[in-house]
Order: C-alpha cells, then structure tokens, then sequence
C-alpha cells in the first residue's frame, strides 16, 4: 500500500485548496478512505471519510460546508476541496485507508501528509 498526498501550500484565510492523494498497492475502490489533520504539538484529527459506490460521506463539525470529500476511482486518487480556509484550518493532511469499506473498519495505512499553512 502507498499513498502519497500533493496539494497543500501556503494560503490565505478564506482561500482554498484542493488536495490529491495518489494510491496504489490495492483495489483503492473496495476501501473507504479517510482525511485526517495534525496542527502543530497536537493529536491527529478525523476529519473525513468517504466510501466508494455510495454517496457516503461525514466530515468533522467544523468544515462542514467547506471541505469536500471525493475520489476517481479510475485514477485511483482521494481529493479534498478546502473553501474558505481558516487559521485553525492549519496542519499536516494524511490521507488514510481503512481495512475495509465500513465505517466500522480501522485505518491500517497512511500517507506521508502534506502540509496546509493558512496565514496572511
């Protein structure tokens, strides 16, 4: 399994990005897969899940309405659309793959994250 995520940068409050997370090693559309966050000194962070073959998405309360979850499963790639960026916004996205397509299954793998500064 590898997973290698591209996307993040330096933005603005209120700006947006869109970030990719390149899979391979395993049948990508069999797996939900997952975003999660690291801020600085902090734990890891949920912070959205998406299952393949059904419009099932969650995301955490606070980007509700601003991020968006998808994936092409013919490129074999997670994407996450960020809107309207906050400070607190900022920190390392992983995107992560659970050992199954349930909600019910834990993540066993994760990429090497990239990192979303939001500052003016």
């Amino acid at each position: 399994v590898h997973l290698v995520e591209s996307g993040g940068g330096l933005v603005q409050p209120g700006g947006s990005l869109r970030l990719s997370c390149a899979a391979s090693g395993f049948t990508f559309s069999n797996y939900r897969m997952d975003w999660v966050r690291q801020a600085p000194g902090k734990g890891l962070v949920w912070v959205s899940t998406n299952r393949s073959g059904r419009d099932i998405t969650y995301y955490l309360d606070s980007v509700k309405g601003r991020f968006t979850i998808s994936r092409d499963n013919a490129k074999n790639t997670l994407y996450l659309k960020m809107n309207n960026l906050r400070p607190e916004d900022a920190a390392v996205y992983y995107c992560a793959k659970r050992n199954g397509a349930g909600l019910d299954f834990a993540m066993d793998a994760w990429g090497q994250g990239t990192q979303v500064t939001v500052s003016s």
